[in-house]
């Protein structure tokens, strides 16, 4: 299908391997508005990853320009993670195509305000309130140096974050969110649900085999997150599964000591789908309450329980889905409910209900409406 419309999008990240959540909304978004027709013009700032021909599939052009990570962006009032991404081969390429621009995240927003663009349609997505993000990154940080390096950005994401005002819609990620955006910007804000990889509900058996927790534990707060679930399942029988990417011996040696608990390195998203249609209940936990967190997604679309806290699940419009557990002793006492019941149908139902709310050829028709 061909529309008439077109689309820059400037990506904080190279949005392939989909293996992270800004990166996961980012591509699944690339992929719907390109299967509703709209012709993609791609820019991605490089960093660490490489680039990736399967992009060229959804998008009539792909650019990449390397972030200069150099410590001086970190000087001035600018964040460095706005300055960082500074590019005027990036000005050039929006310049040579009249279209709207999607700036994902506050990271790419540099050209915001450029008086080239001022008859353009510009769009944010906001991936976070990005100065509360950075200041509870620093309040996790051990490393003296990385966290005035979060305290001081906090600061100045906090003052930068007035430059949203010069975009026409900015798309938030979650509703708590998306109150916060409409009291400072008004109107112009919309509430667009997180893009994923499911295509719907997964119907599986009744009863899973295992616990399972998955993230990137290379982040500290999903490691304080499988940490405490170690802690939290050492007196239980149940099988627990932690599923992600480390090399952190002092790590896998806690995990010895369990039998009931195991660990298994995520290969990709197949791997990861599969871990999720056999686990009877997801246990996810996060100290950090910023940003929508895309694996309660995956974990709702693809298996059966899951046992939540509010910073997992709060704005998602999907909290009732959830078994809330806020503590180590409340973890344990929801698992204690559900590891021997079987997957009720009255779960299944109200799941099909309300995950129709992060349908993503709706919502890709919802942005596309817009451009």
């Amino acid at each position: 299908m061909k529309l008439n419309k077109k689309l820059h999008i400037i990506c904080f990240d190279v949005p392939f391997p989909p293996t992270y959540g800004g990166v996961i909304d980012v591509f699944y978004k690339i992929k719907a508005l390109a299967e509703n027709g709209v012709e993609i013009y791609l820019h991605v700032f490089y960093y660490g990853r490489k680039q990736q021909d399967v992009l060229n599939k959804y998008c009539k052009e792909v650019n990449y320009y390397k972030r200069n990570t150099s410590w001086l962006n970190g000087l001035g009032l600018l964040p460095y993670i706005v300055k960082s991404r500074k590019s005027d081969a990036l000005t050039k390429n929006l310049e040579r195509v009249n279209a709207p621009i999607l700036f994902e995240g506050l990271h790419t927003t540099f050209l915001l305000k450029n008086k080239r663009f001022k008859d353009r349609k510009l769009f944010v997505r906001t991936h976070n309130i990005e100065h509360l993000y950075y200041k509870q990154l620093a309040k996790n940080e051990s490393n003296v140096f990385k966290k005035l390096f979060y305290s001081i950005e906090a600061v100045k994401l906090k003052f930068y974050e007035k430059n949203l005002k010069h975009s026409n819609i900015i798309l938030s990620l979650s509703k708590h969110e998306t109150t916060y955006f409409e009291k400072k910007f008004g109107e112009k804000v919309m509430y667009l649900p997180a893009f994923h990889p499911s295509d719907g509900y997964h119907e599986l058996s009744k009863k899973g085999y295992f616990a399972l927790y998955h993230g990137n534990l290379s982040v500290t707060d999903n490691m304080k997150a499988a940490l405490l679930l170690i802690d939290a399942f050492k007196p239980l029988d149940y099988p627990l599964v932690i599923a992600g990417q480390t090399s952190d011996k002092k790590f896998h040696s806690k995990i010895d000591q369990h039998k009931n608990i195991s660990f298994i390195e995520l290969k990709d998203e197949a791997h990861l789908f599969e871990l999720l249609n056999r686990a009877h209940v997801n246990v996810l936990y996060s100290s950090n309450n910023s940003g929508l967190k895309l694996k309660l997604i995956n974990a709702l679309f693809q298996s059966r329980y899951v046992i939540a806290n509010n910073n997992i699940a709060d704005g998602s419009g999907l909290e009732s889905l959830c078994k809330i557990a806020n503590n180590k002793a409340e973890i344990i006492n929801q698992l204690l409910k559900i590891t021997e019941k079987d997957f009720p149908d009255e779960d299944i139902a109200a799941r099909k209900d309300l995950l129709k709310l992060y349908d993503k050829n709706v919502n890709a028709q919802i942005l596309i409406h817009e451009l």
